[in-house]
């Protein structure tokens, strides 16, 4: 009952940037709890950024502090992940993730809802 679909993947040069996006539509709430996780090949799914709609608290992970900031659009339901100074290891598809509770969690098992996924490659 909720969808969530992502855009924006491509391929950047490393050092370089891009933003990705996640529109949500069909059953929403204001207070859910928003996630970006990211999966290269091989690897287990790795939690990226996250934010609460309601109150628009954020939170990164080490590997993209201060690289990424995640951010919402409440009018157009839209999540957005600016994500600069690229390197080769942000390779990976990037997914939106949304759970029913509002506060942070960076467990993909704990998130209701996902994206289909859109692709990120940085070259190097």
């Amino acid at each position: 009952q909720v969808l969530l679909v992502e855009s924006g993947g491509g391929v950047v040069q490393a050092g370089g940037s891009l933003s990705v996006s996640c529109a949500a539509s069909g059953r929403t709430f204001s207070n859910y709890g928003m996630g970006w996780f990211r999966q290269a090949p091989g690897k287990e799914r790795e939690f990226v950024a996250f934010i609460n709609w309601a109150g628009g608290v954020t939170y990164y992970a080490d590997s993209v502090q201060g690289r990424f900031t995640i951010s919402r659009d409440s009018g157009k339901n839209t999540v957005h992940l600016q994500m600069n100074k690229l390197k080769p290891e942000d390779t990976a598809v990037y997914y939106c993730a949304a759970r029913l509770m509002g506060l942070m969690s960076t467990r993909h098992s704990e998130y209701d809802y996902w994206g289909q996924g859109t692709q990120v490659t940085v070259s190097s």
